[in-house]
């Protein structure tokens, strides 16, 4: 196995331990339990919460890049063009159901990453930087709570352009401010040779450190009026949170990374292959994995924690084996062949 067969499947295992987190995450919500207390799965659903989804929206970045880096710029837009307004298609009608869905937060990802496509590393991060001192700036300057009603999690007006504005740029689940950087985080983590040892390690390093940093302002910020504004809670998203999001994310490819090129073999496979559907693994945890708990009447608030995780991990259980037979005879799960067709 090459050294490029490697990356990429450390990266579909990074993708597939993402998506493995996520939903853990959304089936805590779906099930309205919170992840309160002093026990071990409390402090790893907080954990998970917010993190998880920032290493898919690297993940995202980085293979937008990897996709269109033998391409010339315009065709590389076009296509990515094509697949933004494919994914809000979609992620609309999943937004129907699943109010925190993250696919049509992710059309706007797409669709602004077109700027960025051959943009050098000092821009990218120049760029990260900036979106984060803005984001910052519209925490302390605007209302965070508007439209939100935080018992129920609904959110008032998100069908109407100033709610849906609101929403998508600042303060929905996955709001451009300042989700958009992780995306532009995996843009330049494409730029690195992430094959070599060196580079695996550095970047591990890296986010641990980011993670440090971010746990860091959090303490300094305890008793202190910034508060609020400055833990690592995905909502509302300081700068604490996007410093350990950044750090889950490149903690967890570097490990990812690491450890295929150490340990490669057949026990991957499932994995790696869930990994590359994961697309249609989201929308199905969705339809079929939430579709089943309403089905067996559990979405009343009355579940625990260690029920939660049961669950989640009976539905990872069967993805995982579905995928990995599916890709038996399938270089692609459904619905990333559809978007392959429809979007290129």
């Amino acid at each position: 196995m090459s050294a490029d067969d490697r990356r990429l499947h450390g990266l579909d295992l990074a993708r597939y331990l993402a998506l493995a987190g996520m939903v853990l995450v959304n089936f805590r919500l779906a099930l309205a339990v919170p992840a309160e207390g002093t026990s071990w799965l409390a402090g790893v659903f907080r954990l998970l919460e917010g993190k998880a989804s920032a290493t898919f929206v690297t993940l995202a970045g980085l293979g937008l890049v990897l996709a269109t880096q033998r391409s010339g710029w315009m065709q590389a837009s076009m296509q990515t063009w094509r697949r933004a307004a494919f994914l809000l298609a979609l992620g609309l009608l999943n937004l129907t159901l699943f109010p925190a869905d993250i696919l049509h937060y992710y059309a706007v990802y797409f669709a602004l990453a077109v700027l960025w496509l051959r943009a050098s590393p000092r821009v990218l991060l120049a760029s990260i930087v900036a979106l984060a001192v803005v984001s910052f700036w519209a925490l302390l300057h605007w209302n965070y709570s508007e439209g939100w009603n935080w018992q129920t999690l609904e959110y008032a007006g998100l069908w109407n352009w100033p709610g849906a504005v609101r929403n998508l740029l600042f303060n929905g689940f996955h709001p451009l401010l300042p989700w958009m950087c992780f995306f532009l985080l995996g843009m330049l983590l494409a730029r690195l040779l992430l094959s070599q040892p060196r580079v695996q390690l550095a970047l591990l390093l890296l986010g641990v450190l980011l993670l440090g940093a971010g746990q860091g302002v959090q303490c300094l910020a305890q008793g202190t009026p910034w508060q609020a504004w400055l833990g690592t809670q995905p909502m509302p998203p300081g700068p604490a949170y996007v410093l350990t999001g950044a750090g889950a994310a490149c903690s967890v490819i570097a490990a990812c990374l690491w450890l295929t090129r150490v340990h490669p073999g057949d026990w991957l496979e499932p994995f790696t292959a869930a990994g590359r559907m994961t697309l249609t693994l989201y929308v199905g945890h969705i339809l079929l994995g939430m579709g089943t708990l309403e089905w067996l009447g559990l979405l009343d608030g009355s579940a625990s924690l260690p029920a939660v995780l049961l669950w989640a991990l009976l539905f990872l259980m069967l993805a995982t084996g579905a995928a990995w037979l599916w890709s038996w005879r399938f270089a692609r799960g459904p619905l990333e062949a559809v978007m392959r067709r429809i979007a290129g």
